[in-house]
């Protein structure tokens, strides 16, 4: 998930660098609700690997 989340960062400057914003605006939305997915399941994964070692 992380993975695509740069992908739609870099997506989003190339973009920028021609001109197109409106594009660029959209897939720097979508790269910060990616990564922010991620570090929510990362946390998640890392408590729960917490608890079951117990």
């Amino acid at each position: 998930m992380l993975h695509y989340a740069v992908v739609f960062l870099v997506i989003a400057l190339v973009a920028a660098l021609f001109g197109f914003g409106g594009i660029a605006s959209g897939a720097v939305g979508i790269a910060k609700i990616l990564f922010f997915v991620f570090i929510v399941i990362a946390v998640i994964t890392f408590l729960m690997g917490l608890t079951k070692r117990k």
